[in-house]
């Protein structure tokens, strides 16, 4: 009975310490468009669907969808929360991301293009896990600084 508790106990402890250790960014995320905030060069996508897989060390993201002005959305990278730049696909914007990880809730993406900054991602994840939100911030057309707001839930 002793060996039975202590097997309990022990799968108990490692399935908790799986449980904490995963990605809260990891999941599939839809966007919300009546909660998302466009502007007039970066209007709110018409569709995006988000998977975020865990590994080690960073995620694995695509993006697929629709955006504002009825272009298809297409992109995957791989990156870790190192800081260093990973290439993108299916971007026309940029062609490489770099993650940091700022709390357990929160991550900034930096894109590039050609070896310069175009937007940087600040995505938090709500504390009951159900929303994320990422807070896009660039240049307009004009050169002009501005943000956008893109809010997805959790499927």
């Amino acid at each position: 009975m002793r060996t039975f508790l202590r097997s309990i106990f022990a799968f108990l402890l490692l399935a908790s310490v799986a449980l904490w250790a995963a990605d809260r960014q990891a999941g599939t995320w839809k966007l919300n468009p009546a909660k998302s905030k466009g502007t007039a060069d970066h209007p709110v996508a018409k569709s995006i669907t988000v998977t975020i897989t865990d590994q080690e060390g960073g995620i694995v993201l695509d993006a697929v969808g629709e955006d504002g002005k009825g272009g298809p959305i297409k992109v995957h990278y791989s990156a870790k929360f190192d800081g260093k730049d990973y290439p993108v696909t299916g971007a026309a914007d940029y062609d490489t991301v770099s993650l940091k990880r700022i709390d357990a809730d929160t991550m900034e993406s930096t894109n590039k293009k050609n070896g310069q900054v175009v937007t940087t991602i600040r995505s938090v994840v709500s504390k009951d896990g159900k929303t994320r939100t990422s807070t896009w911030s660039g240049k307009d057309s004009k050169g002009t600084s501005e943000n956008w707001i893109s809010v997805f839930d959790k499927q």
